[in-house]
């Protein structure tokens, strides 16, 4: 069984024997104020999908402000093309997830602001995201990445991926990239945005620059 998996199956079996439930939030409390959601998260060996009970406004901040999230029903699957596991719940690390997409409301309008839209290719291990960041008029979308807690929203976001043999292309509309997982960062064309969702070649070309450094701030 892929290590995500089995580790949460351990971290559940000793809650259990404790005597308690891992949640995220304060005990409880604010996640019963918020609704449970459809969520998908990307780890670097399988894709796990499930609910979620929301614990902010927005899971961007949900993802930001907990280390671990509690998936409810979930569906795991192995990028190597072996069989599915189905578990009840799962405990993810926020450290575990490449990259998420999921259902929800937006959050107050109040918080809001006008930005403009940068188209981006974006690697992550064997995943790459396409899609646009949103940055301040006049700023550098590199440095608002940089800026971000630890969760990059991506909008318009296609994916691609390997599962056993065969390359995987899928449209997501929003994605929430994890920083830490980021590995190059290339300027995106507006027309490889808006794509159509086809079949393309497993063939990588050189990729264009490693912006590695300037996010994560490294000398």
């Amino acid at each position: 069984m892929f290590e995500p998996v089995a580790r949460a199956l351990r971290l559940l079996r000793l809650s259990a024997a404790r005597g308690t439930t891992v949640d995220p939030g304060d005990g409880g409390a604010t996640a019963r104020l918020f609704p449970a959601v459809d969520f998908v998260a990307y780890a670097e060996d399988c894709i796990l999908s499930g609910r979620v009970r929301l614990a902010a406004e927005r899971l961007t901040d949900m993802l930001d402000d907990h280390d671990e999230i509690l998936m409810h029903d979930v569906l795991a699957e192995p990028l190597d093309g072996s069989g599915a596991v189905e578990v009840s719940e799962l405990l993810v690390r926020r450290d575990e997830i490449v990259f998420a997409h999921g259902t929800g409301p937006r959050g107050s309008v109040a918080r809001r602001r006008r930005t403009r839209q940068h188209p981006l290719a974006i690697g992550l291990g064997r995943f790459d995201v396409h899609g646009y960041v949103h940055a301040l008029p006049g700023s550098d979308p590199l440095t608002a990445i940089r800026r971000r807690r630890s969760m990059v929203p991506l909008t318009d976001a296609w994916i691609e991926y390997q599962v056993g043999t065969e390359r995987q292309r899928r449209r997501v509309g929003a994605v929430l990239l994890n920083r830490d997982h980021i590995d190059t960062v290339a300027s995106g064309r507006e027309h490889e945005v808006d794509m159509p969702d086809l079949p393309v070649s497993t063939e990588q070309g050189p990729l264009l620059k490693d912006f590695t450094g300037h996010i994560l701030g490294d000398a």
